[in-house]
Formats: structure tokens, C-alpha cells, sequence
């Protein structure tokens, strides 16, 4: 059987296989994810997860299929990444503050042996309560927003800013595990 390689360092997708009783290895991309300042589209993620599968698939000296993802949250066609700072964090915050905005994560495979790579996306409307400045400080004294994109973890401290979401909710936490499983089987794997 060929290894499935997580190809993020993310401890929310780790979990999240983890659940589909998955048996996988985590080798990280190295992989610049900086696409902040950049004009979203799917294509974008997309190409990133695939960089991501394919910069670990470059290193296997087995047959394996590797899986590349990258989140974002986008609020008016701007791509909120993960916050540089606490000001930034404040910001992100305030900005999702009363709206609904999309959380997208993109998923690649790549299997060495037969070279075949696949890539798709998956988009989940999330809609924030407004905060009040208290709030959002109080959250960002908790800590858990810095290595968040979009300076929030649903699963977490921020799961009582969300009044509704509308689409997949692994997809918010980090990856789609009904994406994923629709996806492997174009490998051959099946999750059940």
C-alpha cells in the first residue's frame, strides 16, 4: 500500500485525518504561503496547495500520495492570511465583526506513481455576531488566534462569535474530510 503523506505542519488537519482513521505520515511543505496582499481566487489556493503536495512529493523515494491544502478567509475579495501581530489580529477581527465572509480551502493530490495530480476547493460561508472591542481583546488575550487565518479557530474560544455558517465545517477547521475522502478515491483509497 502506498504512504499518504500529510504535507502541513497544521495540528487542526492532523486531527482532523486522524478522525477518518487514516494511517499517514506529516512531512511539512516548505512552501511560502504569502499570498496576503494578493487578489483571491480559487486558482490561487489551488496552486498553492499543489505546490505544497508537490515540493514534499520531490522528496519521496517511495511510491506515496501526498496532500497539500491551504485555508484562507476572504471578506470582500480580500484574503485574510494569518495575523503578523495582535494589531493585525484586532483588525482581521473588526473587520469580520457583524458579516458574513468565506472561509476556502483548496486540497491537492499528487500520487508519485502514477504522476497524477488533482486539485479542488471548498467554500463555507461563516457569519459573525458583532463585537464589541471588549471582545475582541479579551480573544486575543487567549492567544489562539496568531497562526489562525483569518485570526480565529471555530473550534475553539471563537466558536461563540459564530451566529451561522452555511457549507462544511472541517473545511472552516481546516481541511474538508468529505473533500478529501471524494478525492482519495481518485487515487484508488477509500476512507471507509
Amino acid at each position: 500500500m502506498k504512504k499518504i503523506i500529510l504535507a502541513s505542519a497544521s495540528p487542526r488537519r492532523k486531527e482532523l485525518l486522524e478522525k477518518l482513521n487514516l494511517k499517514f505520515e506529516v512531512i511539512p511543505s516548505t512552501v511560502e504561503e504569502n499570498i496576503k496582499d494578493e487578489k483571491f481566487s480559487p486558482e490561487l489556493i489551488e496552486k498553492l496547495a499543489l505546490e505544497k503536495a508537490k515540493d514534499v512529493a520531490q522528496k519521496m523515494k517511495e511510491p506515496a500520495v501526498i496532500i497539500g491544502s491551504d485555508t484562507v478567509v476572504v471578506i470582500n475579495d480580500e484574503i485574510l492570511g494569518k495575523p503578523v501581530d495582535k494589531q493585525d489580529a484586532f483588525n482581521m477581527l473588526t473587520k469580520l465583526s457583524g458579516k458574513t465572509h468565506q472561509v476556502i480551502s483548496a486540497i491537492a493530490i499528487v500520487d508519485t506513481e502514477s504522476n497524477k495530480e488533482f486539485t479542488d476547493y471548498v467554500t463555507s460561508n461563516v457569519t459573525f455576531k458583532t463585537l464589541t472591542k471588549e471582545e475582541i481583546n479579551n480573544y486575543l488575550a487567549t492567544q489562539e488566534p496568531y497562526d489562525k487565518a483569518g485570526s480565529y479557530a471555530i473550534q475553539g474560544y471563537a466558536g461563540a462569535f459564530i451566529q451561522y455558517i452555511s457549507g462544511c465545517y472541517t473545511n472552516i477547521v481546516g481541511i474538508s474530510t468529505y473533500k478529501l475522502a471524494e478525492m482519495l478515491k481518485l487515487v484508488d483509497l477509500q476512507i471507509l
